[in-house]
C-alpha cells in the first residue's frame, strides 16, 4: 500500500486533447486506460525517475500497480533506494504530442528522465526523420532544463507491416540518438515479450501483468546503473 501511494499519476488527457485529431481513423496503441490517477504530494529530499511515454508507460489495460513503472518503484523500495517514480505515460501518443506537453511535465525538478515514445509513430508510418526530430527535440529540453538529469531512451521496434526499409530504419534511431547524446540506451523494451501471445493482451500490442515483470526487469537492467 505504501509503494502504491508513493507512486504517482498525472492525468494529461486534458492538456492535449486540444492537439488530437479527433477524426484520426489510423490504428494506433488506444486511450483506454481508466487506472490513471492524479495525485498531488507535498515535494520531499527524495530524487525523481519520471516515466515518459505512452500505453505502454502507461500500463494500459492493467490495474495501477502491474505496471512496469509500478514495479520499478518497489524495486528501488526493496533496495532501500531514495526515488519516486512518475508515470507520465499517455496512451496513444506520439513524439509530436510528446514534445508537445513535455515543458508542462518538466515543471518540477526530474532526476532521471526515461524516454519511451516512437511506437505510434511506427504504426501510422510518420515519416522518420519527424520521429527522430522530435526525440533529438525531447533530449535537449530535457538537457537545457536541468544539464543533471539522466536520460534513459527506450528502445522500441515495429512489425514488418510497413516494409523491411522502414521497419530497419525505425529500429536504428534509438541506439543512433543515444549515441550521439551519450545518454544511456534500452536496446529494446518489449524485448522477451513482442510476439509472444501469452505475454501481451489480446490485441497482441500490450504485455499481461507477467509481460511487464520482464519489461521491469528490461528498463532495470539499464536503470540500476543510472540510479545511485
Amino acid at each position: 500500500m505504501h509503494d502504491l501511494l508513493k507512486f504517482r499519476y498525472f492525468l494529461l488527457f486534458v492538456l492535449i486533447i486540444s492537439c488530437r485529431n479527433a477524426s484520426d481513423k489510423i490504428s494506433e496503441i488506444p486511450n483506454e486506460n481508466d487506472n490513471t490517477e492524479n495525485i498531488v504530494e507535498e515535494e520531499s529530499s527524495e530524487k525523481v525517475i519520471l516515466f515518459f511515454g505512452d500505453s505502454l508507460t502507461a500500463g494500459y489495460g492493467l490495474e495501477l500497480e502491474q505496471a512496469f513503472p509500478a514495479l520499478i518503484q518497489s524495486r528501488l523500495d526493496s533496495l532501500g533506494l531514495n526515488y519516486t517514480v512518475i508515470n507520465s505515460g499517455l496512451s496513444g501518443e506520439t513524439t509530436s504530442g510528446g514534445r508537445n506537453r513535455l515543458n508542462w511535465v518538466l515543471k518540477q525538478k526530474v532526476d532521471v528522465f526515461v524516454l519511451e515514445l516512437g511506437a505510434n509513430d511506427g504504426l501510422r508510418g510518420i515519416p522518420l526523420v519527424e520521429t527522430r526530430k522530435n526525440l533529438q527535440a525531447m533530449i535537449d529540453v530535457v538537457k537545457e532544463k536541468n544539464s543533471d538529469t539522466k536520460i534513459v531512451l527506450a528502445g522500441m521496434q515495429i512489425p514488418p507491416n510497413m516494409g523491411p526499409e522502414y521497419t530497419t530504419e525505425f529500429r536504428k534511431i534509438f541506439p543512433e540518438l543515444a549515441e550521439e547524446n551519450q545518454i544511456a540506451l534500452i536496446p529494446f523494451l518489449l524485448e522477451g515479450v513482442a510476439g509472444i501471445p501469452e505475454l501481451n493482451l489480446e490485441d497482441g500490442i500490450h504485455p499481461t501483468p507477467e509481460g511487464h515483470e520482464i519489461v521491469k526487469e528490461n528498463v532495470w537492467s539499464v536503470l540500476k546503473t543510472v540510479v545511485d
